[in-house]
């Protein structure tokens, strides 16, 4: 495994896959990685023969009181899992790689209506950050597939539209969650977690998982539900940002007549953000109940 920090020195190696009509696959990170990364390498070293994964923490996407400068910069350590992983190549470029001309003068890229609400509406540019990054990589790279997990549903939608309105040929591929054994949805941010609200966590998952449930029974009286919800992670003392039943494709309030919903939830524990959500088909989980 090989890595790279710039632009010039990546287009070389891969111009040589290339050549012998080697597939490429991207896994976008910031780093600090954990299991949930790393089944995401896995999964694109099923579906491409070369295996590139970006680790750069990108500022754009972090608002002016988020974590930018504590976030956890691990790059030996990240190294070593990719490696053990089957990656083939990290790219680590340096921001004046990405924004040569600063973030003030960069273009950025907008990805309208499916970005509203949810993260969109608690943190403001987040996901024209995102969106930006995204695409210098996919044109950086140049790749045929790129994963992205689940876990972070909104963003993967934001990141199909894109492909889809700016007709980027790439492939992108969604990973499921991964997540302990209790449950809690592996992040980087859930080292910041003091040793009682590690303990106190997985109460996100298991309240999402419970109003799955209650979606499968046939209740359809969703705003009754999102405060069910919200009021279960009040009482385990937790602080909900949002957490909203949703048409799993257009990611709009849930009807009646819709049957794939998406539970998503934003929490606070302590000062730590945790987001999750459970998908679910309502007349399948209904048979499964019966």
């Amino acid at each position: 495994m090989r890595t790279v920090h710039s632009l010039k020195e990546l287009r070389t190696i891969l111009r040589g896959y290339r050549l012998q009509d080697k597939t490429i696959g991207l896994v976008p990170t910031m780093g600090n990685l954990h299991e949930g990364h790393i089944s995401l390498v896995r999964k694109a070293c099923e579906a491409a023969d070369v295996v590139v994964t970006s680790i750069f923490v990108n500022p754009m996407q972090f608002g002016a009181s988020e974590d930018l400068d504590k976030y956890p910069r691990t790059l030996a350590d990240d190294q070593e899992k990719l490696e053990a992983a089957g990656n083939t190549l990290v790219f680590a470029p340096s921001i004046d790689e990405v924004y040569p001309e600063g973030l003030a003068k960069q273009t950025q890229v907008v990805v309208p209506d499916v970005s509203d609400g949810h993260c969109g509406g608690s943190r403001p540019g987040h996901f024209e950050g995102v969106a930006t990054v995204v695409t210098i990589l996919f044109n950086m790279v140049q790749p045929d597939i790129a994963v992205f997990g689940e876990k972070d549903f909104q963003q993967l939608a934001v990141i199909r539209k894109l492909v889809q309105d700016l007709c980027i040929p790439v492939e992108v591929i969604g990973a499921p969650t991964v997540r302990d054994e209790d449950g809690l949805a592996k992040s980087s941010r859930n080292s910041y977690l003091s040793e009682e609200e590690r303990h106190i966590a997985p109460v996100v998952y298991r309240t999402l998982e419970d109003t799955a449930r209650k979606l499968g029974d046939g209740r359809s009286d969703f705003p009754a539900l999102e405060n069910e919800a919200k009021n279960a992670l009040i009482q385990a003392g937790l602080r909900p940002d949002y957490l909203n039943i949703v048409n799993s494709d257009t990611l709009k309030p849930a009807t009646s007549e819709d049957t794939n919903l998406t539970v998503l939830a934003a929490a606070f524990l302590g000062t730590t953000r945790l987001i999750d959500n459970v998908t679910m088909t309502r007349g399948d989980l209904a048979k499964r109940n019966s």
